[in-house]
């Protein structure tokens, strides 16, 4: 039997915490107000890349050699960056307290504290890569490190956001094992989109600065395998749609729809952008719709299982059945 990790608190924390027990709609409002955050900052990220902005502190952790803040010589690329940077004790202040909420909670479940400590040594972790990509000189491929830790971190957040209302049970497949495999390989195929999109960032004209590198790869060849995985892309969703309605699993169907959706707007958006030569506003719609579709396509993911609570009895012994239509539930 799998064991959960559990993490050591110290005593006079724990005593604290036994104090003033947490409940899980306050629990799951930090989780959400931390994925908000995340999102936040990635857009206010592509806002300090898209103004020029990327080396307004030309140096980290320090903003300048001399100071940990900007100067007025510094102007507003300066202001700019420092700002993103102060953005960043405010996403981990909400994901401290989600942490400290989940340690609260009472009974405290382990599963839940892995994913609040993932998200909260993300925060740093972040940070981290971000100084990176100022020593570097804004080197494109630790740009897109940076935006693809970003979503990593927002996978742990909306993981955490779900697991608070899951039972602790394991969890159980709610469709046929095909279609399964077929959600996975989507998730797979938006995985691979993020990561493209981040060589076609690397090789356009916002660079973060005037004088920074770009990637060497064609904007052309590489925009156009982009597309063609947004492609096959809405093409396992639209099948995914198809084959789950088949079957009557109406929740995950639902899932699959929005996420449908969500990619024929971001894809929109990208054909605009591209066409009318990447204009600000539109580069950054389309960072936020990145992040939504990562949001869609673990929905998606997720709708595909269910957990039992762990505490309900076994069911009766007898031979293992396929999961066929009839034992479908309507909705999860």
């Amino acid at each position: 039997m799998k064991r959960s990790v559990r993490f050591p608190v110290p005593a006079a924390l724990a005593r604290l915490l036994d104090r003033h027990p947490v409940s899980t709609t306050l629990l799951r409002r930090l989780a959400y107000a931390s994925i908000v955050a995340n999102v936040a900052i990635v857009v206010t990220g592509g806002a300090v890349r898209l103004t020029a902005s990327g080396l307004g502190c030309p140096t980290w952790p320090r903003c300048t050699d001399a100071s940990y803040t900007t100067t007025t010589e510094m102007g507003v690329h300066g202001v700019i960056e420092f700002g993103n940077r102060l953005l960043t004790f405010a996403v981990g202040a909400i994901a401290l307290a989600t942490l400290l909420a989940v340690l609260a909670q009472r009974p405290r479940r382990p599963g839940l504290t892995g994913l609040a400590v993932a998200v909260f040594l993300g925060i740093p972790a972040q940070a981290v890569i971000g100084g990176i990509t100022v020593l570097t000189n804004l080197n494109p491929w630790v740009v897109g490190l940076h935006f693809l830790a970003s979503m990593a971190v927002i996978a742990a957040a909306y993981a955490l956001w779900r697991r608070i209302v899951d039972p602790d049970g394991p969890a159980e497949p709610v469709v046929p094992r095909p279609l399964r495999t077929l959600a996975r390989l989507t998730t797979a195929v938006s995985v691979a989109v993020l990561v493209v999109g981040t060589w076609v960032t690397g090789s356009g004209p916002h660079a973060g600065d005037h004088g920074a590198a770009r990637n060497g790869l064609d904007p052309e060849t590489i925009s156009q395998v982009h597309a063609d995985g947004v492609f096959l892309l809405i093409g396992l969703s639209v099948a995914l749609v198809l084959a789950l309605r088949a079957v009557g699993a109406a929740g995950p169907a639902r899932a699959a729809l929005v996420l449908v959706a969500v990619e024929l707007g971001q894809g929109l958006i990208g054909f605009v952008q591209y066409f009318t030569h990447l204009p600000g506003v539109l580069v950054a719609a389309h960072m936020l719709g990145s992040c939504l579709v990562l949001l869609a396509t673990l929905a998606m993911l997720w709708s595909t299982r269910q957990r039992r609570p762990a505490t309900a009895d076994p069911l009766p012994a007898g031979p293992a059945r396929p999961l066929t239509e009839d034992r479908l539930p309507a909705t999860v």
